[in-house]
């Protein structure tokens, strides 16, 4: 008879978001651990509410391991996992501000939880493959921002996710602005106002001339226009000037999709984020532009999530299945950390 409790092998996925961390843990080699902790391929999760901090040098890996040292001590225990095999992080900004991720991260997962091999991805890279899985095709993800990532599986193509100032047309934070520009429109009495806005607007964050102080300031501006892309949707019915910001992002959506989907008659094509929840105010008018934009495309619904993407990534990574192509802004791996 061998002494201690079973070895069982399972692997770490994590999605750094706006909202903060979301933590997951798969079994994925071991019988069934001690009271319950479950089959093998069975998954748990834990998310932390705090956004990782971003400083001069990027998206900060202190900040994210003080989050995720505790989180995965507790999605272990609950596993039985006694071991990762690997790890994919999937975070909002790593194409720009991932440096110090790329240079830190795979070195503090390995002295704290031993972790051979890391992925790190663009949070477009998680989506993506949490949707389509490793397929050639396009996704359109759309939250706050929008970002749209395609790849005929030899590379990636990106298109948007340039932020609230420069792009991101279509998100959230663009259906929110356009609405609270139509609504401060019509408080002057000019053309391209509505009235329904303004008084969404006004339910929702008071006077309009108070706007400029309550946006201007904050460093979570983005958040704060994209709250509004809702009561947009929700005027779309009735309020035309409200119908029209939907149909113009859906536009926007459509044109993004385009500029990365690869060619192949029946290609598919997702969609994925938080936007879409707003409902078919919205998704009516985005299948339309993409099926105008892409009619060689297969419009598909999403199979997972963007932790889901990371799972699939981690899991890959721990079998020496990885498929994808690998790029230094967007999907970076440390076969051996």
């Amino acid at each position: 008879m061998t002494g201690g409790p079973p070895r069982r092998s399972g692997v770490l996925a994590v999605d750094s978001g706006g909202s903060g961390l979301r933590v997951a843990v798969r079994v994925v080699e071991g019988e069934a651990g001690p009271q319950g902790a479950g089959p093998r391929d069975a998954v748990a999760e834990v998310a932390t509410k705090e956004p990782v901090r971003t400083g001069p040098r990027g998206i900060d890996p202190e900040h994210l391991m003080e989050q995720l040292v505790p989180a995965v001590r507790s999605v272990t225990a609950r596993t039985g996992v006694t071991h990762l095999a690997a790890a994919a992080v999937g975070a909002a900004g790593f194409g720009t501000l991932g440096d110090a991720l790329r240079a830190e991260l795979p070195g503090a997962l390995a002295r704290e939880f031993h972790v051979r091999g890391v992925a790190l991805a663009a949070d477009a890279v998680t989506a993506y493959v949490g949707a389509l899985g490793v397929r050639p095709g396009a996704v359109v993800a759309a939250g706050t921002g929008l970002i749209a990532l395609g790849t005929d599986l030899s590379r990636w193509r990106r298109a948007d996710g340039w932020g609230h100032l420069l792009g991101d047309c279509g998100g959230g934070a663009w259906i929110g602005r356009a609405g609270l520009e139509a609504a401060v429109r019509a408080h002057d009495g000019r053309p391209g106002g509505s009235a329904a806005l303004l008084t969404c607007a006004e339910e929702e964050f008071g006077p309009v001339t108070g706007l400029p102080g309550l946006l201007y300031p904050r460093a979570d501006r983005p958040a704060v226009l994209a709250s509004f892309a809702p009561r947009v949707a929700d005027c779309a019915a009735a309020d035309p000037m409200a119908a029209d910001i939907l149909r113009a992002a859906a536009r926007h959506m459509a044109d993004s999709a385009a500029a990365v989907c690869p060619a192949g008659d029946g290609v598919r094509v997702a969609l994925t984020g938080g936007l879409f929840r707003t409902g078919e105010a919205l998704l009516t008018p985005v299948r339309e532009e993409l099926a105008r934009r892409l009619p060689h495309a297969r419009p598909v619904p999403a199979e997972g999530d963007p932790l889901h993407g990371a799972t699939a990534l981690a899991t890959a990574l721990a079998g020496n299945t990885l498929a994808l192509p690998l790029d230094a802004s967007l999907l970076h791996v440390v076969p051996s950390a």
